[in-house]
């Protein structure tokens, strides 16, 4: 089916259906590791190159080519790669991009594995690396070096949701012909275009809006079939971080209704920030939508939404954040975001652990900082949960 240059809705519906002869409505799965050659001399072709199919499921396979194909149609990628996580998708993207005695400039506010990649992985394998604010761009352009390669940020961040200037970040990168790489998961491919704003490489974890609904694991990589030919095809062929079939037809799933989950939930969460603004319990909420987000004029340039995320600090810090979140009940704890669940972590105990209180500190994560994560229940009840956990908190 050709894309006639459809509206977000309804790529995410039909971008990328690849049918049988029977005609299914709903997408296949290709529970398949390998395929048949009806000759010798077809899978010699297929080998090298010449002749069109699938070869082995750890390089390609028709339910995951179908989710690839759908995340392009949304994202406006020429090319793509699913993964078996989002953390598998942010590795292959940056490891890919460098080689020993390559410098890499990331922003310091990142998911703790993703900076663990950034910090500890990468210096062993002689790739140099450099922290920078990602909010200030003479930071950026002072970082760079004359071996750097690769920029790496994260926007909005997690958990403070900090939003980074993608535009002026690539204009840098340009200048020096290093490429950027913008892990876009809390914006989702609705809120934000990282591509449009001059990033060359796009990752997500599907695992949060894609899916959505607690099911499985997976992540995407989408950039320009280039890069994508030259720089990831043999890493992801030989290293195999391949994405299940099964998972990928959840997430064809998912993406059906992510629309309108991502704006149910951001409509939501823009509530329960003004809410929880207003609460003397809270000593700071900071989220994308509202006027005094600390970047609100770059989220207003760059975003065309808010976020499903609300970041909020309660006073009285760990003792009163624990306090709060054991006694929500329709808010689960879990560390994982983007589901119709809504969900709570406290940052400093979980996701960002294994930082040092000062790399914490610098990130504005507090002992008494917690990530919300807007499901899509009703936001009357959920406001209602949040004011009854507060009180037994206070």
């Amino acid at each position: 089916m050709a894309n006639r240059n459809w509206r977000p809705q309804t790529a995410l519906v039909h971008g990328g259906t690849l049918r049988s002869h029977h005609g299914e409505t709903s997408e296949a799965i290709y529970l398949t590791q390998g395929y048949v050659y009806e000759s010798a001399e077809s899978a010699e072709a297929r080998f090298k190159g010449d002749e069109p199919g699938f070869i082995y499921s750890r390089y390609a396979n028709p339910t995951v080519d179908m989710f690839e194909k759908r995340m392009c149609a949304l994202e406006g990628a020429e090319d793509a790669r699913a993964t078996a996580s989002g953390m598998a998708a942010v590795s292959a993207a940056l490891l890919c991009s460098v080689k020993a005695g390559d410098h890499v400039v990331s922003a310091r506010a990142l998911f703790g594995s993703c900076r663990w990649i950034i910090e500890t992985l990468m210096p062993k394998y002689g790739i140099e690396t450099t922290l920078v604010d990602g909010t200030k761009m003479d930071q950026w352009q002072n970082a760079v070096r004359p071996n750097t390669r690769l920029f790496f940020l994260e926007s909005p961040t997690n958990p403070t949701l900090e939003v980074v200037d993608i535009a002026a970040v690539a204009s840098i990168a340009n200048s020096i012909g290093a490429r950027v790489v913008v892990d876009n998961v809390f914006a989702t491919p609705l809120q934000q275009k990282p591509l449009e704003l001059g990033a060359h490489v796009v990752v997500y974890s599907a695992t949060k809006h894609i899916d959505g609904q607690g099911r499985c694991l997976g992540g995407v990589i989408l950039s320009d079939k280039e890069w994508i030919d030259k720089n990831l095809h043999d890493y992801f062929r030989h290293t195999g971080p391949s994405l299940s079939p099964f998972n990928a037809w959840t997430l064809l799933k998912g993406l059906e209704t992510l629309p309108l989950r991502v704006r149910q939930q951001t409509e939501s969460a823009g509530r329960i920030a003004d809410w929880l603004a207003e609460h003397s319990g809270i000593s700071r909420v900071i989220y994308p939508g509202r006027k005094d987000h600390p970047q609100a004029d770059i989220v207003a340039r760059q975003m065309k939404g808010g976020s499903t995320l609300v970041c909020l600090d309660t006073r009285g810090g760990k003792k009163a954040a624990f306090a709060l979140s054991n006694a929500l009940e329709i808010v689960k704890i879990s560390n994982n975001l983007g589901d119709a669940k809504s969900l709570i972590t406290h940052p400093a105990t979980t996701t960002h652990k294994n930082l040092t209180d000062e790399a914490r500190a610098e990130l504005g994560i507090g002992p008494g900082t917690l990530r919300l994560s807007v499901g899509l229940e009703d936001v009357d009840d959920l406001i209602e949960d949040l004011d009854r956990a507060l009180k037994a908190a206070a």
